[in-house]
């Protein structure tokens, strides 16, 4: 899923492409991507865009009349700057926003339709759609500990929570903790202030990095290579990968449908975290170290 870094990247390139430009209509291509019906998605048509902004995980295109058009790509969704009017491509096209210079194409990979788009009103509509979370980029030492504190959470459930911090998610979250040297399962209260500040610095160096990193990646070009994925992350998709800062290989825990990679060197003092499918199957057997992991290995 885009992430912060990622969802600055699209709000810039489609602040220099549509600010002050005529919105002349929006094509959808799935009935199911809309999720409002008042505003009607049809008052945006032939009105000005004024301001694009983030909000949370999501890309709000404001247009005269106080309107807003809020697109949320979750997991597969992606935008594109196509030629203006171009065919919706087959399945994978839900919608287009047409300019008379150009459109902005959201698509979305794979089967399930997950990316929506909102029609609200004015920041009370704004509103209804942000989880709340703590923008950390404008946020103080004490303002961040306070919400971090907050609730009692492991460390990887927190940074992700979006009515914690805003616009972080699984990628980022990985390269946050693994530059604080804090581990994934780590309960928030009972964190030290030295760890806190530690947790400070990473999320807002790690998060500033990627913006200046896919700021110089476009160039002024259109966004079209946003994955979680890069070979420039240090643990974020590099299982049994070395570790950039000490070598030793990149560990995982798997649930549901993500997975939290971390350094056992670097962030749990070589403690292997316990993957629940399975440790629940090994039980007794299952490795507590990289030492009893490597033997287990050298064994097999």
């Amino acid at each position: 899923m885009p992430e912060l870094p990622d969802i600055t990247a699209y709000v810039e390139a489609i602040e220099e492409r549509t600010l002050g430009r005529e919105l002349v209509r929006v094509r959808l291509g799935s009935p199911f991507l809309l999720r409002t019906v008042d505003p009607r998605l049809e008052k945006s048509f032939g009105r000005v865009v004024r301001a694009i902004r983030r909000v949370g995980k999501r890309i709000a295109i404001g247009v005269d009349g106080d309107l807003w058009l809020v697109l949320h790509l979750m997991i597969a969704g992606r935008l594109h700057w196509t030629k203006a009017g171009g065919k919706l491509p087959g399945k994978r096209g839900l919608a287009s926003l047409d300019f008379a210079h150009g459109s902005l194409l959201l698509t979305e990979a794979g089967s399930q339709r997950r990316a929506s788009l909102h029609v609200v009103a004015g920041e009370a509509g704004l509103r209804t759609l942000n989880p709340g979370g703590l923008e950390i980029l404008n946020a103080g030492a004490q303002e961040f500990a306070r919400a971090l504190t907050s609730r009692n959470h492991t460390l990887k459930r927190a940074l992700t929570d979006p009515r914690m911090f805003s616009g972080i998610g699984n990628a980022y979250s990985d390269e946050i903790l693994h530059r604080a040297k804090l581990s994934p399962v780590t309960w928030t209260t009972r964190l030290t202030e030295a760890q806190i500040t530690a947790l400070h610095n990473a999320i807002r160096s790690v998060l500033t990095e990627w913006i200046d990193r896919m700021r110089a990646e476009r160039a002024g070009g259109f966004p079209e290579k946003v994955t979680a994925f890069r070979p420039e992350m240090a643990v974020h998709g590099k299982y049994k990968q070395p570790c950039p800062v000490c070598g030793t290989k990149i560990q995982r825990i798997r649930y549901a449908a993500n997975e939290t990679n971390y350094c056992p060197a670097c962030q749990t003092g070589g403690k292997l975290l316990a993957d629940r499918a399975l440790s629940r199957l090994l039980g007794s057997d299952w490795p507590r170290t990289l030492e009893e992991l490597e033997a287990r290995l050298d064994g097999a």
